[in-house]
């Protein structure tokens, strides 16, 4: 089981910074939003047609959750809660191609 990370934080880039024990993690806002692990957005995604998120989209609002974190989105989608290790598993946006930088 992952545990929470120690920091979690809004980049001024549209990525989203997390802050593991072993490095940082940076995952594009417009990723987590098409993402989304809620039943609704994981519904179109399982009938093919994943949700359609602009690339501007941002996340204005960070909730953590205990076992996860709940993000709000400039386009009022805040139905997810995303847990440590969902988060863990999409990686980073780095251009070493995701890594973890140390």
């Amino acid at each position: 089981m992952i545990g929470a990370p120690h920091s979690i934080g809004k980049g001024t880039d549209g990525r989203l910074r997390v802050g593991w024990a072993d490095g940082a993690q940076w995952i594009d806002h417009a990723r987590l939003r098409r993402e989304c692990p809620c039943s609704q957005c994981r519904a179109f995604r399982l009938r093919g047609s994943p949700p359609r998120v602009s690339d501007a989209v941002r996340v204005v609002e960070i909730h953590p959750q205990g076992y996860g974190v709940q993000l709000v989105f400039s386009d009022g989608h805040q139905r997810g809660i995303y847990p440590w290790a969902y988060l863990a598993q999409l990686g980073s946006d780095q251009e070493e191609g995701g890594a973890l930088a140390r």
